[in-house]
C-alpha cells in the first residue's frame, strides 16, 4: 500500500489477509470439484474461471460505478465538491482520486477501485444537499480511507467468488440436467455441484460481511483521526440514518445491494442479524467516534 497519512489499520489487514485466503482456499475448491465433475472440459473450465476472475478484477470497479449511476464530474462542474477531495488529499498526501456524482435521493457515498490511480469517489445529489460542508469531508474522508487501505479491492475480489458460486447454482438448477432418472451420473454431478456452490456461496457470503463491519470501523477511525473533526462524521453519520426513514421504499430497494459499498446502509433495521449486516449499528460507530473525540481532547 501506498504509505498516507491515513492512520494505518493492521487489524483491517490481518483480517483483509485472512479472507482473501479463504476465499482463494474456497475458489481453488469450487474449480476443483468442477474439474472433476466435468474431466473432459477442464481446459475450459479452466480458461473461463481464470477470465472470470480477471475480468471481475479490472472491470469490477466500472461496473459498479455504471450500476450505482456515477457519473465523473469536472472542477467547474462540482468545485464544492472537488475543493473537499482537493483538501483531503493533501491532508493525507495522497493522489486525488476521479470524482463523481450519483443522481440519486438516498443520501450516501461510495469508493471504487482496483489502486490508488484508479480510483473514484462518488457522492450521491442527496447526500450533497443534505450535508454541511464540514460533515460532507468527514464521509468524503472515510471514503478516501477505503482506497487508502485498499480494502475495495478485497472487497470487490471476496465479493465475486459468492456471485459465481450463486450463478453456477442457478445454472445447475435450471439446466435440466440430470432430470432424466436414467442419467444418474449426470444427476449425481448436478446435485454434488449444487451443494458446493450453496456451502461456497454462504461462507463467501459471511466472510464478506465480516470484513465489511470491521472496514466501516476502521474507515470511520481513520477520517475522524485525519480531520480531527469526529464531531463532524457522527453529525453525518445520524443525519444521514435519520434521513434514510425518509427516502421512498422503492428507492432503498434499489440501493440495497449495493449496501458494503455505501457509507451508511440502505436499511438499517434492529430486527436485523448483525450476523448478516455489512455495517456496524449506528450506536457502535457513534461511540467510536466519541471515544476519539475524547482521546484527541486529551491530547
Amino acid at each position: 500500500m501506498a504509505r498516507t497519512r491515513f492512520a494505518p489499520d493492521r487489524g483491517l489487514t490481518s483480517r483483509m489477509v485472512t479472507t482473501m485466503f479463504f476465499i482463494g482456499l474456497l475458489y481453488v475448491v469450487v474449480v476443483g470439484v468442477l474439474v472433476v465433475l466435468l474431466k473432459g472440459a477442464w481446459v475450459v473450465i479452466m480458461l473461463l474461471a481464470g477470465g472470470l476472475f480477471i475480468a471481475q478484477f479490472w472491470f469490477s470497479d466500472r461496473i459498479a460505478a455504471f450500476s450505482m449511476g456515477a457519473r465523473e464530474v469536472t472542477p467547474e462542474q462540482a468545485p464544492e465538491l472537488h475543493g473537499a477531495v482537493d483538501r483531503l488529499c493533501a491532508l493525507a498526501d495522497m493522489p486525488k482520486p476521479r470524482v463523481a456524482i450519483a443522481e440519486s435521493d438516498v443520501p450516501n457515498a461510495f469508493a471504487t477501485g482496483r489502486n490508488q490511480k484508479n480510483s473514484m469517489v462518488c457522492a450521491t445529489t442527496g447526500l450533497l444537499r443534505r450535508l454541511e460542508p464540514e460533515e460532507l469531508e468527514g464521509v468524503l474522508a472515510h471514503e478516501l480511507s477505503h482506497v487508502a487501505h485498499r480494502d475495495v479491492v478485497v472487497m470487490t475480489i471476496a465479493s465475486f467468488l459468492g456471485v459465481l458460486a450463486g450463478i453456477i447454482t442457478r445454472a445447475a438448477l435450471w439446466s435440466g440436467v440430470g432430470r432424466d432418472s436414467r442419467d444418474q451420473n449426470a444427476a449425481i454431478a448436478v446435485l454434488i455441484v449444487t451443494a458446493v456452490s450453496v456451502v461456497v456461496y454462504a461462507i463467501s457470503f459471511l466472510l464478506t460481511r465480516l470484513l465489511s463491519r470491521y472496514r466501516e470501523l476502521s474507515a470511520d477511525r481513520a477520517a475522524a483521526i485525519l480531520t480531527g473533526r469526529p464531531s463532524a462524521l457522527a453529525s453525518a453519520l445520524t443525519k444521514v440514518t435519520g434521513q434514510m426513514a425518509r427516502i421512498p421504499t422503492r428507492d432503498l430497494r434499489k440501493a440495497e445491494p449495493f449496501n458494503a459499498f455505501y457509507f451508511a446502509p440502505a436499511f438499517n433495521k434492529e430486527s436485523f442479524s448483525r450476523l448478516l449486516s455489512s455495517h456496524p449499528t449506528l450506536e457502535q460507530r457513534l461511540d467510536q467516534l466519541g471515544r476519539i473525540a475524547a482521546q484527541l481532547g486529551r491530547s
